[in-house]
């Protein structure tokens, strides 16, 4: 039998989820785009940032973001191996996502400082988790893996699970996903898109961010 999550740790991801509805998906090209974006991203609205390892920069766009913005949570996303788990914390992230899952990637997370929210596209990954006394998934690709269906299927055998679906989903299309009961936030690229970023048009992520959050009142 797998060692079991702690309540603290299921408490930490919950307060997470709980903090802004939205999560944007950053990917950080230029090192100095990482703070102009996420107090950028702070203006209109946004208090979690996940940072991803997709780029070169991650690492340092967390380390800086953290000390800068230190009312923010600030974390690592595209997290896919224990050493970049082991980083990221270094690092400073305050939480770690993950596109799927594995068994090293769920034992490390058990006893980890930074908490971790697994991602997963079907019940049986899910299944794996939960096992462990994981309660919170990143349902990804959500669009391409049955989108609001799929997770309303999943409430039936687990009521007590609980998402923040990314992949697909869009400006207009987040608050159905929010309607859902097992949802409590969602993540996305549209916060920040590619050409505002490259243009520096830090107002436009900004207004972004603000109309993307009041489309959900």
């Amino acid at each position: 039998m797998p060692s079991l999550l702690t309540e603290a740790h299921r408490q930490q991801v919950q307060a997470l989820l709980a903090a802004c509805p939205l999560v944007p998906v950053i990917a950080i090209d230029k090192p100095e785009d990482a703070l102009p974006l996420g107090k950028a991203l702070v203006a209109g609205g946004i208090n979690i940032l996940e940072i991803t390892l997709r780029t070169p920069y991650g690492l340092d766009a967390i380390r800086e973001l953290r000390a800068e913005l230190p009312d923010v949570w600030v974390g690592a996303g595209t997290v896919t191996t224990v050493e970049q788990y082991r980083q990221v914390e270094e690092a400073g992230a305050q939480f770690v996502i993950t596109p799927g899952l594995t068994e090293a990637l769920l034992d490390y997370a058990i006893t980890a400082k930074s908490p971790l929210l697994p991602g997963v596209s079907t019940l049986s990954e899910m299944m794996m988790g939960y096992q462990r006394g994981f309660r919170h998934f990143k349902f990804f690709p959500a669009e391409a893996s049955g989108g609001k269906a799929a997770l309303k299927a999943f409430s039936g055998p687990f009521p007590d699970v609980v998402f923040c679906p990314t992949g697909g989903i869009g400006k207009d299309t987040a608050k159905d996903y929010l309607a859902l009961s097992n949802v409590a936030a969602v993540g996305g690229s549209w916060l920040t898109p590619k050409d505002a970023i490259e243009a520096g048009d830090w107002e436009r992520v900004t207004e972004i961010a603000r109309e993307s959050l009041a489309l959900l009142k």
